[in-house]
């Protein structure tokens, strides 16, 4: 990808999505393809945990991959980041939106989820997005870690039906799945 690449056109959605399972390479391919975008916001969806030693080791190791000139937005709110944030994005990682709303019913889920889709589909600045791929292995005994699975599954494809871009990150590789993928009809 180079600059060309990131000019808008009004006809394609503004949104380029790279997904991948833990340590695929996903943040540092989605860091690599937003060097070219200016006044880029960096949206780490986390809250930071002081007490997880492991956790605050691997913020640190994506803080000094990024560019000195990106914002940095540390949130759990990414519904009222877009709403402000009018510029460039990357957004890393859409777990943060699905676990941040965990607890939820499943129609207030759906709810935020259908919000969360309709602010990217309109949003006029390119927007890079990371998200966790899940559901490939091990189905959780527990409720809380299916209810992820499920949900983190159901926003992944309604994030993909309207990205200009996908991208498989695996094992420190990029795909991009829509050239070598069919869209599985409803």
């Amino acid at each position: 990808m180079n600059s060309n690449d990131l000019t808008i056109r009004d006809d394609l959605s503004h949104i380029i999505f790279i997904t991948g399972g833990t340590k695929s390479g996903k943040s540092e391919f989605a860091e690599h393809l937003a060097k070219e975008a200016k006044k880029l916001s960096y949206v780490a969806l986390s809250e930071n945990n002081i007490d997880d030693k492991e956790w605050q080791e691997k913020i640190n190791l994506h803080r000094k991959r990024r560019p000195n000139d990106w914002k940095l937005i540390e949130t759990t709110d990414l519904l009222n980041t877009l709403i402000k944030e009018d510029g460039p994005l990357l957004i890393d990682s859409i777990g943060g939106f699905v676990m941040e709303s965990i607890e939820k019913e499943p129609k207030e889920w759906s709810t935020k989820m259908h919000s969360l889709i309709s602010l990217l589909k309109n949003r006029k600045s390119i927007t890079f997005i990371v998200g966790e791929q899940v559901g490939w292995s091990l189905v959780s005994e527990y409720k809380i870690g299916n209810t992820y699975i499920e949900r983190i599954g159901e926003l992944q494809k309604r994030i993909t039906k309207i990205s200009k871009d996908n991208w498989l990150a695996i094992n420190g590789r990029a795909i991009k799945i829509d050239e070598i993928s069919l869209e599985i009809p409803n």
